[in-house]
C-alpha cells in the first residue's frame, strides 16, 4: 500500500486512518482542508490543519506535489504571542513561497477552526494563490499580493467530531455554494435496534434500520441539486475492542463503483483505510469534493 506523504501527518496534514491502535483523543481536535493549486505550471495541494489541545489553537500548512509527496510544511502555534501573526518564505519549483497570517484577532467557537478576524495566506510570486479568512483587505495589504482567476480551489476535507449521541459540523458541497449544517444522529447505548440518520439544514435525507446488521454501506443523497454519495461504516460504535470511531464519507461526481472497485471488504481492518486511500486519491485526480467525518463516541 502506498505510504502517505510525511507532511500530510495527523500531526501537520495527513489523510490517515484514525481507528488505529495508536490514536489518541487527542487527534480529535483537528480538522484537515484540502487546496488544489497551481505553481509555475505544475499540480500541487496545500492542505492546512487547525488543532487544538490544553495549550491553545494551533496551525499546519503543507504544500505536496501532484504525487503527493511533501514539499514543505510549516507549523505555527498562535498561543505564542510572537506566532500570532508572521510570514514564512520557503521555495518551491525554483519559485519563492511566502506564507503569511494573522491570527492575533481571531475569535474561536468550540472547534479548532478560526470563525472571523483572521486570514492564512500563500503568494508564490507576488500573487495570491490561496487566502482563508475574512481580513481579505488586510491580507492583501500586508502581502502587496494580486489576485489570480485560478486560485486554489477548496477539494476536500477531514475532520473529527464528537458526541454521545449527536455529531454535527458544516459543509459545503461545491465552489461558492452554500453553507449547510450536517448532523449526524445515532443512539447505541441500549437501544435494542438502533437506526442512523443523517440531516441537512434540519431536514432528514437518509435513514438506516437495523444497523447492527447493516452497519456498512452507502447511499446517494442530493443536496443543492448534486448527488453526494454517503458512505458509512460503524463497525467500531458495536464491536470495537476498544475505544474507537465511526468514518462517514461524503463524496460528489465520484460514482459508489469506482470507490469500491477492486476493493476487498472481508476484512474489516482494511475498509477505512480504504475510504482514507480513496479519499485522497480523488482529490489528485479533481473529482470533486470530499468531506470525510471521523465520529468519537464521547464516554
Amino acid at each position: 500500500m502506498r505510504d502517505f506523504p510525511s507532511c500530510f501527518g495527523e500531526s501537520g496534514v495527513q489523510v490517515a486512518d484514525s481507528s488505529s491502535s495508536n490514536s489518541s483523543r487527542s487527534s480529535q481536535n483537528l480538522v484537515t482542508c484540502f487546496y488544489q493549486c497551481r505553481i509555475r505550471g505544475k499540480s500541487c495541494l496545500i492542505s492546512v490543519v487547525w488543532s487544538k489541545n490544553l495549550m491553545g489553537q494551533g496551525l499546519s500548512i503543507g504544500i505536496g506535489d501532484s504525487l503527493n509527496q511533501c514539499l514543505c510544511k510549516v507549523d505555527i502555534k498562535p498561543w505564542l504571542f510572537s506566532k500570532r501573526k508572521g510570514c514564512k518564505s520557503l521555495e518551491i519549483h525554483s519559485r519563492e513561497v511566502d506564507i503569511y497570517w494573522d491570527l492575533s484577532s481571531a475569535k474561536f467557537g468550540s472547534g479548532p477552526e478560526p470563525l472571523e478576524g483572521f486570514y492564512v495566506g500563500v503568494v508564490v510570486d507576488r500573487q495570491m494563490i490561496l487566502l482563508l479568512g475574512d481580513m481579505r483587505k488586510e491580507a492583501y495589504k500586508k502581502t502587496g499580493a494580486t489576485p489570480v482567476p485560478s486560485m486554489a480551489v477548496f477539494v476536500a476535507k477531514k475532520e473529527h467530531v464528537f458526541g454521545k449521541r449527536v455529531f454535527t459540523t458544516k459543509a459545503q458541497f461545491c465552489g461558492n455554494g452554500q453553507i449547510h449544517d450536517l448532523m449526524i444522529e445515532c443512539d447505541t447505548i441500549g437501544v435494542s435496534d438502533p437506526s442512523l440518520i443523517i440531516l441537512v439544514d434540519g431536514k432528514t435525507l437518509m435513514q438506516v434500520t437495523h444497523l447492527r446488521w447493516k452497519f456498512r454501506g452507502n447511499h446517494t443523497i442530493t443536496v443543492d441539486g448534486l448527488a453526494i454519495e454517503v458512505f458509512w461504516d460503524v463497525h467500531n460504535w458495536f464491536f470495537g475492542t476498544s475505544l474507537g470511531n465511526a468514518v462517514f464519507l461524503f463524496k460528489t461526481c465520484l460514482s459508489a463503483e469506482k470507490l469500491w472497485a477492486s476493493q476487498t471488504l472481508s476484512d474489516p481492518s482494511t475498509l477505512q483505510w480504504s475510504f482514507s486511500q480513496r479519499f485522497i486519491d480523488s482529490k489528485s485526480q479533481n473529482l470533486g469534493f470530499s468531506l470525510m467525518v471521523y465520529a468519537w463516541k464521547n464516554e
